[in-house]
């Protein structure tokens, strides 16, 4: 059977293309795509072709982008047990932007929830990075918290702060726009890092230092502006991907001496099979992501901002090249092919 499949074929260049599906393998499920998840942080990189892109050499095209969907099972392999044909699943790696993919067990979970929208739904697996990286920085109840850089992983980040009971939580981010976004999913206080009394005004809301700090943007300038206010013995979840590598960290001074630790937050830095204090599964983390949905502790209305048509991918990510205003929360609805 055919398929629609966005690819981006050259820098800069995405298209809507047909492509053939090979044989369904005995763990794989095939499953028809309703959303796919716009990750715009990763897509753009890939688009734009910048370097640490995961384990993708440099100038290779096609690249075949998103990794989190929401869809319906039409066939299972032979050694499938969790997910029969009907299940609406939520999927993880192999989930690429297409009307139809075929994923690993592994890489799926039946949705509990038959209420919870599928264009909610969908981000739990980009939120359980978030998770994920809140985890890593063993946050106890009544900490300060800070998230710098309020993109998609960002957003969910600081909303997952304030549900696990940091107080203050304040959300950095350099657009006015994001910055009323953090406040409206539960920031205590949104500051521009370009302000110059910003180090000061961080210090002063902490009593003298941050205690968990998650750093989304995978700027240096940022990592530089988290080791000027965390507090000593702090730590810092390192859940934005740095793409360009720049030195100007006395790591002495600033790390070692004051005991700061760096933590990696990548979404594969943690357990395949049984969670653990501090590092759950993705399922497990998928799970409560939309247990807080359902619950209202994750307003999904504040975070979904676009939905797109299959057919304007070209547009969508030239757009997603360009606009620094580009949608923090958006997805690609294939239920609108005809």
């Amino acid at each position: 059977m055919n398929r629609k499949h966005i690819v981006f074929t050259a820098v800069g260049q995405a298209e809507l293309l047909d492509q053939a599906m090979g044989e369904l393998g005995d763990n794989e499920a095939l499953v028809q795509n309703e959303i796919s998840a716009i990750s715009s942080g990763t897509e753009r990189a890939c688009l734009l072709d910048l370097p640490n892109l995961a384990d993708s050499p440099p100038g290779q095209f096609p690249k075949h982008l998103g990794y989190s969907g929401v869809g319906r099972v039409v066939e299972v392999g032979k050694t499938i047990t969790t997910v029969q044909p009907g299940d609406r699943v939520l999927t993880h790696w192999g989930s690429s932007h297409a009307s139809y993919n075929c994923i690993r067990e592994e890489n799926m979970m039946k949705i509990e929830h038959d209420a919870l929208p599928s264009e909610h739904a969908v981000f739990a697996v980009i939120a359980g990075f978030s998770l994920n990286g809140l985890r890593k920085t063993r946050l106890e109840i009544g900490e300060s918290a800070a998230v710098i850089g309020m993109g998609i992983l960002g957003v969910f980040a600081l909303a997952l702060c304030r549900i696990a009971g940091a107080t203050p939580v304040i959300a950095a981010d350099l657009s006015a726009e994001r910055r009323a976004l953090a406040l409206s999913v539960g920031a205590h206080v949104a500051l521009d890092p370009m302000d110059p009394t910003y180090t000061e005004k961080m210090k002063d809301l902490t009593r003298g230092g941050v205690n968990a700090i998650i750093e989304v943007t995978g700027q240096s300038i940022a990592m530089k502006q988290a080791l000027a206010v965390v507090a000593p013995f702090g730590r810092i979840s390192l859940l934005g991907c740095t793409r360009v590598s720049e030195t100007g960290i006395d790591y002495y001074q600033e790390v070692h001496r004051p005991g700061v630790e760096l933590v990696g937050a990548h979404t594969n830095a943690r357990p395949l099979h049984e969670s653990r204090p501090h590092s759950w599964t993705w399922k497990d983390d998928a799970r409560a992501i939309m247990d807080f949905m359902v619950d209202g502790r994750i307003d999904m209305g504040k975070i979904l901002t676009a939905s797109y048509h299959p057919q304007d991918a070209s547009a969508i990510y030239e757009a997603l090249a360009s606009d620094p205003h580009f949608p923090v929360g958006a997805v690609f609805d294939w239920r609108k092919l005809t």
